[in-house]
């Protein structure tokens, strides 16, 4: 019986040190890092952008849209970034996604504007030399700078260019003299105002 209860014993131990040899395989377990501030990115990507390093700049607000995704600043950011690199394609992209965020951000709404304009106006000077503004995109864009001229208040969108005067017309010519009874006569000159009408 003794050897029965000294096995036991042993068995009781070999199990005890299974489990406690098993405890110590459990990898440990380690405490996620602590999410970086939004302030934190956006400060990191300013300075990248200042440097002059605009991908490095545009990857963080990338990160930062995506790590804090109902914020618009991000968006705001690569949009004026994207706006004042001539991307207007994207910078349209990027504003319509603060547009979500915030419906009435009118930063966001005048970036869609003006590049969509510049967009339009470089699609229709292209159309244009290449012969192909005619018909319904013609009719349709006349419709469209009407409904500009409207909104804008303007009888003319983009006022035409006025040629320089010549020098010489700009400039009083005196008139050629005419001779009466012998002596010469300075015919009366043209109102000087007559450039300015």
């Amino acid at each position: 019986m003794s050897t029965t209860i000294h096995l036991r014993r042993l068995l009781g131990g070999a199990v005890c040190l299974l489990a406690l040899s098993a405890c110590s395989t459990v990898p440990e377990m380690k405490t996620p890092l602590a999410k970086p501030s939004i302030a934190d990115v956006l400060g990191k990507a300013a300075a990248a952008d200042s440097a002059g390093q605009k991908e490095a700049a545009m990857t963080l607000w990338k990160e930062a849209a995506a790590a804090y995704p109902a914020s618009k600043d991000p968006w705001t950011r690569m949009a004026q970034t994207k706006y004042d690199a001539g991307q207007y394609g994207d910078a349209i992209v990027n504003a319509q996604e603060i547009l979500v965020r915030d419906p009435n951000d009118q930063l966001a709404n005048s970036i869609i504007a003006i590049s969509g304009l510049r967009l339009s106006t470089r699609a229709l000077a292209d159309l244009s030399r290449q012969n192909n503004l005619s018909g319904s995109l013609r009719t349709e864009s006349q419709d469209l700078a009407r409904l500009l001229r409207e909104s804008l208040g303007e009888q003319v969108l983009v006022p035409p260019v006025r040629d320089k005067p010549a020098a010489a017309a700009t400039r009083a010519v005196p008139a050629p003299a005419v001779k009466k009874g012998g002596k010469k006569v300075a015919e009366p000159k043209a109102d000087p105002f007559d450039a300015l009408k």
